[in-house]
């Protein structure tokens, strides 16, 4: 017997008892499993073995691998091979110091853009296929458990808004503004003057024709920019960053969030919408999890524990003001995102091709898995940029934030 055999016969026994495996000279688990891996190569099988399901998954994309069974039953399978990426320990110094320098590099002007278009100016009628009609394309808010993705995704709009108490003629800035939802939301709505920014050529593309559209253009507009070349003369009152501080890199975060103090008037308030890591040492997923998003889904994508974002927040003169927790809401729309793409796959097939299909298959059904078992996070960050005597003698509020919660607990304008 081979040292790879040897190898291999003496982990079968470990594998989930609902998986099937076929190989090369080789099959193990009962036929009547949930889950069918049918791997063409030994090497795929003894990278399956050591729990490198990165590898695997990348092995699916390209045909090496074969996966039969419903998602939510193919994840299950995954998360026990993989094990818990939140306990797996420490990094080492020296490894926390060569991210830090390596997000240096990765995150200049021309490599974010080039990685946020790899992304997104895949093709917008790809997206639509498994998106709201808005292309919503983040965490919706499951304001009551009936309601659709779109309805959901309509209440985290209002959300946003209510928390950052958006009236008539303020000026709001969306960093970061994807398919234009919020920003035709926020002027809609509420009535704002509404300037929104992106890297994706389709985005601003799209959100253009839609201001058109609307006849909202002169109180709504759309730049092709990064936000670090934005003039800060400017004085926004109101902020929203939404899905989009993943891109920046954890080592340009106090950079970024210093940005954006700078962009508010003093006393106007930033929301941060944003992907978190369950734990405060897994920078990315474990398992190769993280180098198959970095390689088919989201180069140059980075995450960070919750309090190192505040820190940012504090390190560029920003006071936070409410915290809030939507992992579970991610969880279950990834599950919304992930199913309608199962239902169309055909349709994505004809726009993209057959392994962008199969990477985003792996990419929505994972991510859900991630954020149900708490590897991955969520967090609405509320914060301003602090002013004496704002609220008049006395009061103390620094900003234009008030004493209470009530207003984030309206009734949404859905």
């Amino acid at each position: 017997m081979s040292a790879l055999s040897s190898f291999i016969d003496s982990r079968l026994h470990r594998l989930p008892s609902n998986l099937a495996l076929e190989w090369p000279g080789g099959r193990a688990g009962a036929g009547t499993a949930a889950v069918r891996l049918t791997l063409r190569s030994r090497k795929a099988l003894a990278g399956l073995m050591r729990g490198k399901i990165g590898n695997l998954a990348s092995a699916y994309v390209r045909g090496d691998v074969e996966i039969d069974g419903a998602l939510p039953d193919v994840m299950a399978v995954a998360a026990q091979l993989a094990g818990d990426p939140v306990r797996r320990g420490r990094q080492a110094p020296w490894s926390r110091w060569l991210g830090h320098w390596g997000s240096r590099l990765r995150h200049r002007p021309v490599q974010d853009a080039e990685q946020v278009r790899f992304h997104y100016d895949i093709c917008d009628e790809f997206y639509a296929l498994w998106l709201d009609p808005r292309r919503v394309y983040s965490c919706a808010y499951y304001a009551s458990p009936g309601m659709t993705l779109a309805q959901a995704q309509e209440a985290k709009l209002d959300l946003i808004c209510r928390k950052l108490q958006l009236a008539p003629g303020q000026r709001f800035l969306d960093v970061g503004a994807g398919w234009g939802a919020l920003l035709m939301w926020a002027a809609e709505h509420y009535g704002v003057q509404a300037t929104g920014i992106t890297l994706s050529r389709h985005q601003h593309a799209h959100v253009n024709r839609l201001i058109d559209a609307s006849g909202l253009r002169g109180r709504v507009q759309m730049r092709l920019a990064d936000y670090r070349v934005l003039p800060e003369e400017m004085g926004y009152d109101r902020i929203a960053s939404v899905g989009m501080f993943e891109h920046v890199g954890q080592s340009r975060l106090d950079a970024y969030f210093g940005k954006l103090y700078r962009l508010l008037r003093p006393g106007g308030l930033l929301l941060n919408h944003g992907i978190a890591a369950g734990g405060l040492d897994n920078a990315e997923l474990g398992a190769g999890m993280g180098e198959f998003i970095e390689q088919h889904i989201f180069p140059g994508g980075e995450l960070v524990h919750v309090s190192r974002a505040v820190q940012g927040l504090a390190r560029g003169g920003l006071e936070l003001l409410d915290a809030e927790n939507l992992r579970p809401h991610y969880a279950r729309t990834l599950w919304a995102w992930s199913e309608a793409l199962e239902n169309r796959q055909a349709a994505a097939r004809a726009l993209t091709s057959e392994a962008t299909v199969r990477a985003y298959r792996l990419y929505l059904a994972g991510s859900a898995m991630c954020f149900e078992r708490g590897w991955l996070s969520l967090y609405q960050l509320l914060a301003a940029r602090p002013e004496n005597g704002v609220g008049g003698p006395g009061a103390a509020a620094l900003s234009d934030y008030p004493f209470t919660r009530h207003h984030m607990l309206a009734t949404p304008r859905c």
